[in-house]
């Protein structure tokens, strides 16, 4: 695996929704992350709900993440809402840290 895809992990994991404690990464609404031969990031995400009123800053602060990483020229993220987020997604750390048992 491209070691930039962990260091893209690592940096999503600074990234927060603010109305909640826990990174995007272990609310688990990053899907997938990838680097492509033109050292462009690529990941697909979702939101909490589709109504989320700092989506704009999220999908941001994503891409910041990633181009913050060395090697990364170019980053892309995509918002999707399939499959639809729900709290099973979720580390089983940011569970404990929300109080979902």
């Amino acid at each position: 695996m491209d070691k930039r895809i962990d260091l893209i992990i690592e940096k999503l994991k600074d990234v927060y929704d603010p109305e909640i404690p826990v990174n995007i990464y272990d609310l688990g609404l990053v899907y997938n992350v990838d680097v492509d031969e033109n050292n462009k990031a690529n990941i697909v995400m979702t939101l909490t709900a589709p109504g989320c009123p700092v989506a704009d800053m999220l999908v941001e602060d994503a891409r910041q993440a990633a181009l913050a990483v060395e090697g990364v020229e170019d980053a892309h993220v995509e918002l999707t809402f399939e499959p639809p987020w729900d709290k099973s997604m979720m580390s089983e750390e940011a569970r404990l840290e929300l109080g979902f048992f």
